[in-house]
Formats: C-alpha cells, sequence, structure tokens
C-alpha cells in the first residue's frame, strides 16, 4: 500500500477486488471491505451499497468506496456489471464516494 495517490493505489485496489470477485464471497459487499482492509485501506473511509434489494433478492450490482484525500477508489461487481470494474473518481460535494444509500459499515 502506497502513501500516494489514489491512481497510485488504483492497481492494489483492483488486485483485492479482483481476488474477492473469484471467491465464493463475490456477492457480499462485506467481503471487499473486510479485503480491502486488511490490504491496509483505511475501513473508516469505506462506503459499501447493499447486497439484496428491498425485497430480498440479490442486488444486480454492488459499489464500494475508499475516499482517498479529495478523490475515491470505487469497485463496482455483480451479475449485470460482467468484470470488476474499478476506477478514481472526485469525490463528490457532499463529501461522500457513492451516490445514494448506503449500508452502515458495523463490523
Amino acid at each position: 500500500m502506497s502513501d500516494g495517490t489514489a491512481a497510485d493505489n488504483l492497481p492494489l485496489f483492483t488486485s483485492v477486488t479482483a481476488a474477492v470477485w473469484e471467491s465464493s464471497d463475490r456477492a457480499a459487499g462485506r467481503a471487499y471491505v473486510d479485503a480491502l482492509t486488511a490490504a491496509g485501506f483505511d475501513k473508516a473511509a469505506m462506503q459499501v451499497t447493499n447486497d439484496q434489494t428491498t425485497v430480498g433478492n440479490p442486488a444486480e450490482s454492488i459499489q464500494f468506496a475508499v475516499r482517498w484525500g479529495d478523490e475515491c477508489l470505487i469497485g463496482q461487481v455483480g451479475p449485470e456489471t460482467g468484470n470488476p470494474v474499478t476506477v478514481v473518481m472526485p469525490v463528490l460535494a457532499e463529501g461522500a464516494c457513492l451516490i445514494g444509500e448506503t449500508r452502515p459499515i458495523d463490523w
């Protein structure tokens, strides 16, 4: 893990995302948060969307992010996504990385 920019850390973020995607926990947002934390990313700077819809069906995609200064490392996985997608994007005006409702990271 680098102390550098979000772009400097994108390869590690991408590698961790790919490893979880290849595991049996590929549809669990917690698995991405836990793996990124184990790799040295700050859990307190993360966001993750729900694994399930409001009616209990598996989500078509899961997004997760790590705020890195004024940028965000963002990942998206799921059956509708195809291969995992990882990008660096600017922090949103309200200071978050993901738009919409996210779940509490309370574990």
